[in-house]
């Protein structure tokens, strides 16, 4: 079984759609589990993803490395995958998963693209099909063998951003790491919001400083300031 982990706050937009694409898309039907990670939403998440069927579980405190690895902590599935409420993986992403990981790689993601794309974002498309760290990121999904994240104690609790940077080089410790030549779509709504370039160049930012090890205190109130 798959658990499938999305972390929410204030996603009533976007979770009855994620939860039905899910549901609709799978080669194996009845091989999933959805839980529904939240940082105490106060505009129908939690109500809309229990009346969906999803397992709801409330966070300590919001966080998406804190909510994710709560999920994970009651997630049954032998496989875990971790995806934003404003993504779509592809026609039988189960069955994706399901054979890289019996060819003994041990985690991995999708390809990415953007629900709109003009020639920027195609070019960023691109990118994540190469399998290199700075390629990586939160909204192409993670999956992973629930014994591997285990083993290095999931994510990092005390990391406000760049926790699904972080990660990646510790699951690549533990064995290979697949980017599945399938697109995953994800919604380009912090673009619009922030413009596609200087969106872009904010992030491009954010990754130099934390590679520099500049703290998380820091990154965060950065990200904060200058991106909606």
């Amino acid at each position: 079984m798959i658990s499938i982990i999305i972390p929410t706050l204030n996603e009533a937009e976007n979770i009855s759609r994620v939860i039905g694409h899910l549901h609709n898309n799978l080669y194996k039907k009845h091989s999933i589990e959805i839980i529904v990670a939240d940082g105490n939403s106060d505009d129908g998440t939690v109500l809309t993803a229990k009346q969906l069927g999803a397992k709801v579980i409330v966070a300590s405190r919001p966080g998406r490395a804190i909510q994710m690895n709560a999920g994970a902590e009651i997630a049954g599935g032998e496989i875990l995958y971790f995806l934003h409420a404003d993504s779509l993986p592809p026609v039988q992403y189960d069955k994706f998963m399901e054979d890289a990981l019996q060819n003994s790689y041990k985690s991995g993601c999708f390809r990415m693209r953007w629900n709109k794309q003009g020639p920027f974002l195609t070019f960023l498309s691109w990118m994540t099909r190469f399998n290199a760290n700075c390629c990586r990121g939160g909204d192409q999904s993670l999956f992973v063998l629930s014994e591997t994240f285990r083993r290095i104690h999931g994510f990092r609790e005390d990391f406000n951003i760049m926790e699904d940077m972080e990660i990646i080089p510790r699951l690549k410790k533990e064995g290979a790491f697949y980017v599945i030549p399938k697109y995953l779509t994800t919604s380009d709504r912090r673009y619009r919001k922030n413009g596609t370039i200087r969106l872009q160049a904010l992030f491009t930012i954010i990754h130099l400083l934390y590679n520099i090890g500049v703290s998380q205190k820091i990154l965060y109130r950065f990200y904060k300031k200058h991106i909606h």
